[in-house]
């Protein structure tokens, strides 16, 4: 088990980051995913990456829950380099970056969530449902209003006003 989990560990933190929107937040519900699933295993028969999903989207729930201060702070775009060069396209990476982050933060918890899993993660919308515990159907639905949403923030915030 700990061989699968050291391999599904980058796919778990980048899930973990679209959830909180920021590093410091992502690593320590990483952290607690990965604590619970080594004194929790997966329950037999169910694949470890969706039992580790389920894990960590519980546990961000219930920190959710308890701190809605959190929300402010998924606010601000953190950069996740900290070396920094002078080249142009580096300067608009991150500008890209910071409007998809932007983006993504100002959509429901719900549609975030799916756009992660399946456009991020890159999960079918059967595995997307199963972590979720909600039918494909609405994995789809969900789905279609989140990059529609996405597609507009992104326009809107390219625009001038």
């Amino acid at each position: 088990m700990k061989t699968d989990l050291k391999l599904l560990l980058p796919a778990l933190r980048r899930f973990a980051y679209s959830l909180t929107g920021t590093m410091a937040d992502a690593d320590d519900l990483l952290q607690n995913t990965v604590l619970r699933l080594l004194n929790a295993p997966a329950p037999e028969g169910v694949p470890l990456a969706q039992w580790a999903f389920k894990i960590c989207r519980n546990l961000w729930i219930d920190d959710y829950r308890a701190q809605k201060v959190r929300r402010q702070a998924t606010q601000h775009v953190d950069l996740q380099q900290q070396n920094f060069s002078d080249g142009e396209q580096d300067m608009l990476n991150d500008i890209q970056l910071g409007e998809v982050n932007t983006a993504m933060n100002q959509l429901p918890d719900e549609q975030r969530e799916v756009l992660s899993l399946v456009a991020v993660q890159g999960l079918s919308y059967a595995e997307a449902a199963s972590i979720l515990a909600i039918p494909a159907g609405t994995i789809m639905s969900r789905l279609a209003r989140a990059r529609t949403a996405m597609v507009s923030a992104l326009q809107q915030h390219r625009s001038p006003a």
